[in-house]
């Protein structure tokens, strides 16, 4: 049974916010790594419904490029993966696990104090730096606050 409930500052993907919490984002198109311990909770950022898995997980309808389909449920998910960060292993991913998960990450920084101006540049120099890719998502965490 697996103890340690966080995640490791040196895992892959995982960004730590100001406050301490630790958030791993990952591309789904890549397979987990067997030895790495699975999130306790995952938020997907997918068009389509993602594979059931063997931790408690939420889908944010969110297609490529572009924006999630209903903003007042992604906010609701986003407080709720970042309410659970210091004690969960909370992981938030897409399909490249750079355009939606860095603008997923950019809304946790948000909600952890980063400004809303700042939280791209946070997630880019902190988690990828191409986190963020289109104008729009960009606006959207902007806006975020």
């Amino acid at each position: 049974m697996e103890t340690e409930k966080q995640w490791h500052e040196s895992d892959p993907g995982v960004l730590r916010l100001p406050s301490g919490r630790l958030v791993r984002g990952r591309a789904l198109r890549r397979p987990l790594d067997p030895a790495a311990p699975p999130p306790t909770y995952g938020v997907y950022l997918l068009g389509r419904r993602p594979p059931a898995t063997g931790w408690e997980a939420h889908w944010i309808r969110w297609p490529d490029f572009r924006l999630p389909a209903d903003r007042a449920a992604a906010r609701a998910t986003l407080t709720a993966a970042w309410d659970r960060a210091p004690y969960e292993r909370v992981e938030i991913a897409c399909g490249g696990g750079r355009g939606r998960t860095g603008t997923a990450l950019a809304c946790l920084a948000v909600l952890d104090g980063v400004p809303a101006g700042e939280a791209v540049d946070f997630v880019r120099r902190y988690y990828d730096r191409h986190a963020v890719e289109t104008p729009w998502q960009r606006r959207y965490v902007r806006t975020f606050s």
